[in-house]
């Protein structure tokens, strides 16, 4: 945008903390507002104009008196920053008025003071700026410009750059952050990209461009990340306009979300697409309205239709469009998954649809969150890219290859009961839980021998399977634990033989009236694309044991769900897995 403006405005602000190249990385408050207009049309400055900023908390760095000049005891009758904008645009109204021309257009040193200064403060302190604070020019590319790279800065000087140079593109720093979607096949610049961590759970992605205001986000560029069971894990992937603006955001690492410190890191493209890139033509007509809210409902009875969705949101809140306002996510085969995205056209609407948060429809209490166009892809993604056929990882322990997987042979092949099932663990248990649980049977657990059990959603099903190392100490383990408590829950425990394991790790069951053959069985007929991803041979062939060795203290876990993997394995060993991160000192000979 070209503008011709008649004055310009040299802004400097002073917060109570670090200036020059530092200002605003440490998310210090603003104490002094300097001024001075240029009438461009008579090259004449104006008088220096100065208003103090009383900080609502902390006090003034010594380097911050040392170089204003300010006491803390001239800052006790100055006025909120509030009030001191007011100040600033009445007398510069004032001003302006009494000049050759009306129209202004700020000036400032760097992109510093406006941008990592005034805007996240006002920002988190819910204060209104001037129209004018949100274009300005940054008299140093002004100065590149206008005169040769091998230039001395020192002689920067805005009265002898306006004898020779016109100012006509401002830079401009975005009001409110813009919704839109993301293809896979886009190319996006890695210098452009961050991840910030440390979220609270319930943020939204007007919550991030807020934490970063100021800075100009790319359209539809803050995706908030989801874990494997398709939570919010506290982090955001954001996408800036340039580079420079990453570099600022950079600056923003550990500044504060209310009480919540926010990390920011680099990331790549790559990263940024994996989380809200899309292909579906389905989402991208979904998302195609703009200024459209968007609310996920989680927890929906696998028959509900539209009309039974509309109707829970009528008449307080009506859906956008109809039917075509709502997007049931769905598996590859079809299949519900009782999530669903329904868009509202105001936030009027989308407030009062919050509202119904947990109320019934149907038989089941519904959840609403406030959701974006990223989590709307990376949902879609997720569940679009889980195959039709459950392929499961090499079983742990050798099974007997069988030409046909029937009931009667299952029945069979049942060997030592060498293993211990335990049912009915809570939800949230960890394999730290399960090693306290079994206290002195921990030491007979052979290596990568703890299995939990996952549900088709990823989630817990409270089940695991412990391989032990004789069947004697099994039989002792489930006489000794059956039925003892565990987080207020009591645990069910039973002896039973690797190869029942096998199976029930493999998507089978296994109940009191035997074993049910797993979904896909042990040599799925598989189509001719899918069988050269999935040999046969990865089903079948045996993990290899590792030698025994005990679990001491100084190993702590940290279960990591998978979006592959249908259980978890316990690690012994220096090396990461990708379904278990744990941390050992070394200390441990054999394992």
């Amino acid at each position: 945008m070209t503008v011709n403006p008649d004055n310009l405005v040299l802004l400097f602000t002073t917060t109570c903390g670090a200036s020059g190249e530092l200002l605003g990385s440490d998310e210090k408050e603003t104490v002094q507002l300097v001024w001075q207009v240029l009438n461009l049309i008579t090259k004449k400055p104006g008088p220096v104009n100065e208003v103090l900023v009383k900080p609502e908390g902390g006090c003034m760095s010594e380097e911050c008196v040392e170089v204003t000049g300010i006491s803390a005891e001239a800052l006790i009758s100055a006025a909120p920053l509030d009030e001191a904008l007011s100040q600033f645009n009445e007398r510069l109204c004032s001003e302006i008025n009494t000049s050759a021309g009306n129209s202004f257009c700020l000036c400032t040193d760097g992109q510093l003071h406006l941008r990592q200064v005034l805007h996240p403060e006002a920002s988190s302190k819910n204060v209104l700026l001037p129209e004018c604070f949100f274009s300005f020019f940054d008299l140093r590319k002004e100065f590149n410009k206008c005169y040769p790279p091998e230039a001395d800065r020192k002689d920067l000087d805005l009265q002898s750059m306006a004898d020779c140079h016109t100012f006509s593109c401002p830079e401009k720093v975005n009001e409110k952050f813009e919704t839109g979607t993301c293809s896979k096949m886009e190319r996006i610049d890695d210098n452009t990209v961050i991840r910030a961590r440390g979220l609270p759970w319930q943020s939204s992605d007007q919550d991030v461009a807020r934490f970063f205001r100021g800075l100009n986000i790319a359209k539809g560029g803050a995706a908030l990340c989801l874990n494997a069971q398709g939570r919010r894990n506290g982090e955001a992937l954001v996408r800036f306009e340039n580079e420079e603006h990453r570099d600022l955001a950079l600056q923003r690492h550990k500044h504060h979300m209310g009480s919540r410190y926010i990390e920011v890191y680099k990331a790549t493209g790559e990263d940024f697409l994996k989380i809200a890139g899309g292909t579906s033509n389905e989402v991208a007509n979904f998302l195609s309205r703009e200024n459209q809210v968007i609310v996920r409902m989680r927890g929906l009875p696998f028959t509900a239709t539209a009309e039974q969705v509309l109707q829970f949101f009528s008449p307080s809140c009506p859906v956008t469009d109809g039917s075509e306002g709502i997007l049931f996510v769905r598996f590859p085969d079809g299949r519900p998954t009782g999530d669903a995205f329904v868009l509202f056209s105001c936030e009027e609407h989308a407030e009062n649809a919050l509202k119904k948060h947990k109320e019934i429809l149907g038989k089941r209490y519904i959840e609403l969150f406030r959701s974006t166009a990223a989590e709307v892809q990376q949902v879609l993604n997720k569940y679009s890219s889980a195959p039709l056929i459950a392929v499961a990882p090499a079983p742990i322990l050798p099974v007997v290859p069988q030409p046909t997987f029937v009931p009667s042979t299952i029945a069979a092949v049942v060997g030592t009961r060498d293993c211990l099932r335990l049912r009915g663990l809570p939800y949230d248990a960890s394999v730290q839980d399960i090693l306290l649980f079994l206290g002195e049977y921990t030491a007979d657990i052979r290596p990568h021998g703890v299995h939990m059990v996952l549900n088709q959603q990823g989630r817990p099903s409270g089940d695991a399977f412990i391989q032990m190392r004789s069947a004697e100490r099994a039989y002792l383990a489930a006489h000794r634990c059956h039925k003892r408590s565990m987080k207020e829950r009591y645990v069910e425990v039973f002896p039973c033989s690797a190869q029942e394991m096998n199976i029930v790790l493999m998507g089978g069951s296994l109940s009191r009236s035997g074993l049910s053959p797993p979904p896909c069985k042990l040599r799925p007929v598989l189509p001719v694309d899918t069988a050269a991803l999935y040999p046969s041979q990865f089903l079948l062939n045996p993990r290899p044991l590792a030698p025994a060795a005990f679990y001491p203290a100084n190993i702590s876990f940290k279960t990591h769900a998978h979006p592959t993997y249908s259980h978890i394995y316990l690690c012994t060993d220096k090396y990461w897995c990708p379904c278990l991160e744990f941390v050992y000192d070394g200390s441990l000979s054999d394992a």
